[in-house]
């Protein structure tokens, strides 16, 4: 009963959290490598889509194909590709797993190799040239702030995790710190992958997903102001070492251009990174004289049960039932019987 009442707060109404996340990040970087040119890097180049909500996207690393046009060349070399002659490319068949539609000829892709010819954008992507450290090592440092804001309807209690004590020149200069700042709202994606139990250089490189848990547990018999968030991180895609078929995390999307005779050409990049993930979760709970009568009148029923539960068990299971059974249960002989039935007839004929 106490664990019922008391560690349960079975006496306690509760209402579920609505919730709403803005998040925002910022940070720069510059890369000048042996396959591009020198660039430096903003928020508008590597946070996909731009505008942040409960999920944002980091680029860290990509292949990038420049100068495709709408075209004709030979497919990628594959056994389903590779041809000797015409009449081993069937025209108009599109394979979903290749790089366009056949023309019906066959075309040398190598001094060595003929593959079947396509229409599509070429020259075509060839995703295996994946760099093997993040182009964008340097988004560890970036930062992010989120912004949440819960409600629980049934009490009408409104908080938000930039909580009251936080201003605006505590806002610009804090960083998430378990010990020394667990109030700040920005958080760098160094420390979230390391409180994660990953490695972020390692993770950057072919992507995946972390999770950005934010706990609004709260009991608001006591003040509501003690309502405030707890945050958590973890790895939420499968990191199985067993079983590393299509690890990571990654998407395509290109950029399109008009050349001085109008022709149009795009730059495909196929974008490696991290996926955030901000999970808000939590249950609130109150003082209801309703459920405080029905948990209490069902933890005395079930008081009640003890005895009959304990009298079975005593005389089913155990060693010396027979003895118990001869306590329990006292029978009357004959004659006190019949002494106690003749003194009630002797009384009711005076």
């Amino acid at each position: 009963m106490r664990y019922v009442c008391v560690v349960q707060k079975a006496y306690q109404e509760t209402d579920s959290v609505l919730s709403t996340v803005t998040t925002k990040v910022k940070g720069f970087a510059f890369t000048n490598t042996s396959d591009a040119d020198p660039r430096f890097w903003d928020v508008a180049d590597y946070v996909i889509p731009p505008q942040g909500g409960d999920s944002f996207f980091v680029l860290t690393n990509m292949v990038v194909t420049p100068q495709q046009t709408q075209s004709r060349c030979p497919e990628l070399p594959h056994p389903s590709t590779t041809c000797v002659d015409d009449c081993d490319c069937i025209e108009g068949y599109s394979d979903p797993r290749g790089n366009g539609i056949l023309t019906g000829l066959c075309e040398n892709y190598s001094t060595t190799v003929k593959t079947c010819e396509v229409i599509s954008w070429c020259p075509l992507e060839i995703d295996t040239k994946l760099p093997e450290h993040a182009l964008l090592a340097a988004a560890e440092n970036f930062t992010v702030l989120i912004k949440n804001s819960i409600t629980y309807p049934k009490f009408n209690v409104h908080r938000r995790n930039i909580l009251p004590h936080i201003n605006s020149s505590y806002l610009k200069r804090c960083e998430f710190n378990r010990t020394t700042d667990p109030d700040c709202p920005i958080f760098r994606l160094k420390h979230i992958v390391s409180e994660a139990g990953e490695e972020f250089q390692d993770m950057a490189v072919k992507g995946g997903i972390l999770g950005i848990i934010i706990d609004w547990s709260c009991d608001l018999d006591w003040w509501a102001g003690k309502c405030n968030p707890q945050y958590s991180f973890r790895r939420l895609d499968n990191k199985n070492p067993a079983n590393n078929v299509a690890p990571g995390f990654n998407f395509r999307f290109a950029k399109y251009y008009k050349t001085p005779d109008g022709e149009e050409t795009r730059t495909l990049i196929k974008a490696y990174g991290i996926r955030f993930d901000v999970v808000v979760h939590g249950t609130a709970g109150k003082f209801g004289i309703v459920p405080t009568v029905v948990n209490l009148g069902a933890a005395l029923t079930f008081l009640s049960l003890v005895p009959v539960v304990a009298d079975w068990v005593m005389l089913t299971c155990m060693g010396k039932r027979d003895l118990y059974k001869k306590h329990k249960i006292t029978h009357l002989n004959d004659v006190a019987d019949t002494e106690t039935m003749s003194m009630g007839t002797s009384y009711g004929t005076q």
